[in-house]
């Protein structure tokens, strides 16, 4: 049995779990409520390196995070962005 990695992002699974969660759920946001792709990685990376991250959700907030970074309105619970 595959171990779920635990420091990932859901970008790192399956293409249909991240397209069903991830790319779904930003494409049903008005693109006003989005940063633009640079900060978003930004913030990722950030979120990427967290202790608090597990299997693409935040262990503080209970977030995806791929959602989380990608809003104007997201800010992490730590301040790390």
């Amino acid at each position: 049995m595959t171990k779920i990695c635990t420091r990932c992002l859901l970008k790192d699974f399956s293409k249909e779990k991240y397209e069903a969660i991830v790319i779904n759920g930003l494409s049903s946001l008005p693109k006003e409520d989005l940063v633009d792709k640079a900060e978003s990685g930004r913030r990722l990376s950030l979120c990427s390196s967290c202790d608090k991250l597990n299997q693409g959700t935040c262990l503080a907030c209970g977030c995806f995070v791929e959602i989380r970074a990608a809003l104007v309105k997201g800010i992490c619970p730590y301040g790390k962005w």
